[in-house]
C-alpha cells in the first residue's frame, strides 16, 4: 500500500471514530439522560406471614428549575401509590430549586417518607474534569462552594410529615410491619457519624430494619451490615453514569466496587449479610448532563416475606 493510500485509510478511520464519538455523545446528552425508567426489585426480608410493603426510592434528582422532563416524570411516580418513600439525597443543583423539588414530589409527600442529605443538597455543583473520576473519587471542597438552601427543603419535607434520618433512628408501622430505620449524613463529605445510631438491631422492637445513607462507602456499609440491618439503601454513584455496554460501570465515585454500583446486591460484615440497594439516580450534575448505558431511574422495592420470594426477579 502506498503512503498516500495508507494516509487515506487512516484519515477515514479517524473520521469514522469522530463520527461514532459524536453519535454517542448526542445519544447520551439528548436521549438517554431523559430516558427515565422505573426499576422494580423484590427484597425478601419480612417475617413469615407479612404482606408486601412497597418502598419507592428516589435519589440524585440534581434538580434545576429548567429540568422540566425530570420534574414531570417524578410527579407521575405518585400513581404507584407506594407505602413508604426513601429519599437518598442530592435533590438540589440550583439555589432556586427547592419549590421545584417539592412540586415534583407532589402527592408523594402525603406518603410516609424518610430522607438523608447528599453533598449536592448542601453545596452547588462545580465543574470537574470527568476523566478525574477514573483515578479517584471526587474530592469534597466544602469551603469553596456556594451553599444551597437545603434547610428550606428539609423544612418542606418535615412539614409534609417526612422524617429526617440524619444520625437518627425511627420506627414506622406500615402494612402491619414494624420497620426500624436509621440514617447518616453524607459520607462523601465525610460528615457521616454512624456511631451515633449504631448498635445491634433490636428484634423485639422491630420486624425489619433498614439503614439509609447517601454515599455507599465501605466505612458505613461494614458497620451497618455487622449491626444486622436487613437492607441498606444508598445512592450517589449515578450507576457509573457513563458505562460500557456489556461490561458496566468504570467508576463509582466512592470505594464500592463497580459490580455493585447500582441495583440489588449483598454486603457481608461481622458475620451478617445485608441486602444492599444502590440507586443509579435520576439526574446528573448540570456540568455533565450525559448518561450512557445507564438510564436515569427510580426504584420500587417490594419487601416480601422470605418464604414468599420468587428467586427469579430478586435482582431485576
Amino acid at each position: 500500500m502506498s503512503t498516500t493510500s495508507a494516509a487515506t485509510v487512516l484519515g477515514r478511520s479517524a473520521l469514522g471514530a469522530v463520527g461514532v464519538g459524536a453519535a454517542c455523545l448526542a445519544y447520551a446528552s439528548l436521549y438517554e439522560v431523559r430516558a427515565f425508567v422505573l426499576r422494580r426489585v423484590v427484597v425478601p426480608i419480612l417475617p413469615a406471614g407479612a404482606g408486601p410493603v412497597r418502598v419507592l426510592q428516589i435519589s440524585d434528582l440534581h434538580l434545576t428549575p429548567g429540568a422540566r422532563a425530570r420534574q414531570e416524570w417524578v410527579a407521575g411516580l405518585a400513581a404507584l401509590e407506594p407505602d413508604l418513600v426513601i429519599d437518598t439525597g442530592d435533590n438540589l443543583a440550583h439555589p432556586e430549586a427547592v419549590p421545584y423539588v417539592l412540586r415534583s414530589l407532589g402527592r408523594l409527600l402525603e406518603v410516609p417518607g424518610v430522607f438523608v442529605w447528599g453533598s449536592n443538597d448542601y453545596y452547588a455543583p462545580t465543574f470537574k474534569n470527568p476523566l478525574s473520576y477514573l483515578t479517584r473519587p471526587s474530592e469534597p471542597r466544602r469551603m469553596t462552594k456556594q451553599e444551597l438552601p437545603w434547610r428550606d427543603l428539609g423544612a418542606g419535607f418535615e412539614r409534609a410529615g417526612w422524617t429526617d434520618l440524619t444520625h437518627r433512628r425511627t420506627t414506622l408501622q406500615i402494612q402491619g410491619v414494624r420497620i426500624g430505620l436509621c440514617g447518616t449524613d453524607d459520607g462523601h463529605l465525610r460528615l457521616a457519624r454512624y456511631a451515633e445510631v449504631a448498635g445491634p438491631v433490636d428484634r423485639d422492637a422491630v420486624d425489619v430494619s433498614l439503614a439509609v445513607t447517601h454515599a455507599p462507602y465501605l466505612a458505613l456499609l461494614d458497620p451497618m451490615a455487622a449491626d444486622g440491618h436487613d437492607l441498606i439503601v444508598a445512592g450517589h454513584t449515578h450507576g457509573g453514569q457513563v458505562c460500557v455496554p456489556g461490561y458496566g460501570a468504570l467508576v463509582t465515585n466512592c470505594d464500592l466496587d463497580p459490580k455493585r454500583v447500582k441495583g440489588l446486591s449483598q454486603h457481608t460484615s461481622g458475620g451478617h449479610t445485608s441486602w444492599l440497594h444502590v440507586s443509579a439516580g435520576l439526574g446528573t450534575s448540570p456540568y455533565t448532563p450525559v448518561r450512557f448505558a445507564c438510564r436515569p431511574e427510580a426504584t420500587l422495592l417490594t419487601l416480601v416475606a422470605v418464604d414468599d420470594a420468587d428467586p427469579a426477579p430478586l435482582m431485576g
